[in-house]
């Protein structure tokens, strides 16, 4: 039933927001040099990796650390926009349809992070398909803020804020369910729509 309301709301949300989406790649591609699409490697169920779908919303070529500060100097004009309204994420829509993520579950980490986190923790995040939003990330939804507070960005995130998505993930994992997922989705909704206004 999850992957089928998966593959439903994908394509409803491709179907709808397709325009949306041709302005905002039209938008990058005025703002600054490089494509629409961003691409990285994350990664997925039973811990294969796979290349996310994200509009770019950074300078291309620009070197950092792989989590992003508010008030980073690599993030582009158009990006800090898509970035606040979390518009950079649509694309995974194409990943949710593919199969390779759903639209609830845990955020899908880079390499170099999810190899921190402890094995069996691991196991369990990482035995589910990986999501577009889930509890955590309405829980962190200002986390480029907390980050521009932390004298080092990368620290922060690794000490403080991955072992608390840490328990936001395994306890989803634990109590994951097709009704969960709706108020998950439904919570998500309501808290773009409040930054919206």
């Amino acid at each position: 039933m999850k992957r089928c309301m998966d593959v439903l709301l994908s394509l409803l949300g491709l179907a709808l927001l397709w325009p949306l989406g041709l302005a905002v790649a039209l938008a990058i591609r005025l703002d600054s040099p490089g494509p629409a699409l961003f691409r990285q490697e994350r990664v997925g169920l039973h811990g294969r990796p796979f290349r996310i779908h994200k509009f770019r919303t950074m300078r291309v070529g620009g070197a950092g650390p792989q989590v992003t500060a508010g008030g980073d100097a690599r993030i582009t004009r158009v990006g800090r926009v898509l970035r606040r309204y979390k518009l950079d994420e649509l694309p995974q829509l194409i990943d949710v349809l593919q199969g390779r993520m759903s639209l609830v579950g845990p955020r899908p980490e880079v390499p170099r992070y999810m190899a921190l986190y402890p094995p069996e923790a691991r196991r369990a995040i990482l035995s589910v398909r990986p999501g577009i939003t889930d509890p955590a990330s309405i829980a962190f939804r200002n986390e480029e803020a907390l980050l521009a507070a932390a004298p080092d960005a990368e620290r922060a995130y690794i000490d403080t804020i991955m072992p608390l998505k840490q328990r936001y993930y395994l306890d989803y994992v634990a109590h994951r369910s097709l009704g969960a997922d709706l108020r998950i989705l439904l919570r998500t909704a309501a808290v773009l729509l409040k930054g919206a206004a």
